[in-house]
């Protein structure tokens, strides 16, 4: 029966010495699925923020907006039904069902395209009211630069999920001949903005609940280290 070799004291502590100097000199593996997960996690939360903060400006601006076009689209009770005039502004009015079965990659592709159409309307918009109040020309291009950066929030959501982002929308947008229709077309845009922001607020509420914080996975990582 062979007998067990025994180390000397210091040889010991030199094997583990050298055990430790190899492993602190191991190159660090980057945690790929961690960081991205807390990096689409912050990117969720900023912007469903971003959907809050739209939506205050929006109802100051729907209501200064819509005093400034007048009789009857400033009266509570105005329901008309879609002109063709008005047929290229983006419609949220999606069934709810078919909604929620599509995935995330789907309903956030909807969400930037939608936006996209939205944004070149509202630069019209912005664009048609040159005898309009100083106030509402800043209140409108303050809306339009931040409808711009949550657009550009979404594009970095998708990116930090690993979707591609959906092909660009035409640039150019009808031009109804009526002055009548034109106000229309600006009274349905509103509406639509009010119908997007509040559905993609949902949407990214649901999502980030899904999507754990950062602070959690940072915590995670330190448990598993």
């Amino acid at each position: 029966m062979d007998e067990a070799v025994v180390l000397p004291a210091g040889d010991l502590w030199g094997i583990l010495a050298f055990l430790c100097a190899a492993l602190w000199n191991l190159p660090a593996v980057p945690a790929l699925n961690s960081t991205d997960q807390a990096g689409a996690s912050r990117s969720i939360q900023q912007t469903y923020d971003l959907t809050q903060y739209l939506e205050q400006q929006l109802r100051a601006l729907a209501g200064t907006y819509l005093n400034y076009l007048g009789p009857p689209f400033n009266e509570p009770d105005f329901d008309p039904p879609r002109v063709i005039g008005a047929e290229a502004v983006p419609s949220a009015t999606v069934d709810f069902e078919l909604w929620h079965s599509l995935n995330d990659n789907a309903r956030l592709a909807a969400n930037y395209q939608a936006y996209s159409h939205l944004l070149c309307y509202l630069r019209a918009m912005d664009g048609a009211t040159p005898v309009a109040t100083p106030t509402l020309r800043h209140s409108l291009a303050h809306f339009r630069a931040s409808l711009q950066g949550l657009l550009g929030s979404i594009a970095g959501v998708m990116s930090s999920l690993g979707y591609p982002l959906p092909p660009p929308v035409p640039a150019g947008i009808p031009t109804p001949h009526s002055h009548f229709l034109r106000k229309m077309d600006d009274f349905w845009l509103l509406k639509e903005l009010q119908i997007w922001l509040w559905r993609s607020a949902k949407d990214f509420n649901r999502l980030r609940k899904r999507v754990p914080p950062a602070s959690v996975m940072l915590r995670l990582d330190a448990r598993d280290f």
